[in-house]
């Protein structure tokens, strides 16, 4: 079992710093690769770039607890979530989406 991620691209697990901009901050996020190409997939799936991915998750973390905090944790367990979805076969994403916005904008 553990040669399955023993043997894992180090340049998967590698970390890199990104400058974001958020509500007009310039800030510095660091994420190992892995994390920063399921941003990437899961900003082509909403059709944005991962910049404003990043700044519309921002903008909607604040808003729901009122303060940002460990907010590059807080991106990688939204690439876990992501990924949970995708691996969900019975679950259609899109929809699974739509539905929470739409609970949101109800309640």
């Amino acid at each position: 079992m553990c040669r399955i991620y023993a043997q894992t691209d180090p340049i998967l697990y590698e970390c890199r710093a990104r400058s974001v901009r958020i509500s007009g901050v310039t800030t510095t996020i660091r994420l190992e690769n892995l994390f920063w190409q399921t941003l990437s997939e899961l900003a082509a799936d909403n059709d944005m770039t991962t910049n404003q991915l990043i700044a519309k998750l921002h903008e909607e973390i604040t808003q729901h607890l009122g303060e940002t905090t460990n907010f590059a944790s807080f991106l990688r367990v939204t690439c876990l979530r992501y990924q949970g979805l995708r691996a969900n076969a019975s679950m259609d994403f899109r929809s699974h989406v739509a539905a929470a916005t739409t609970d949101k904008v109800a309640g």
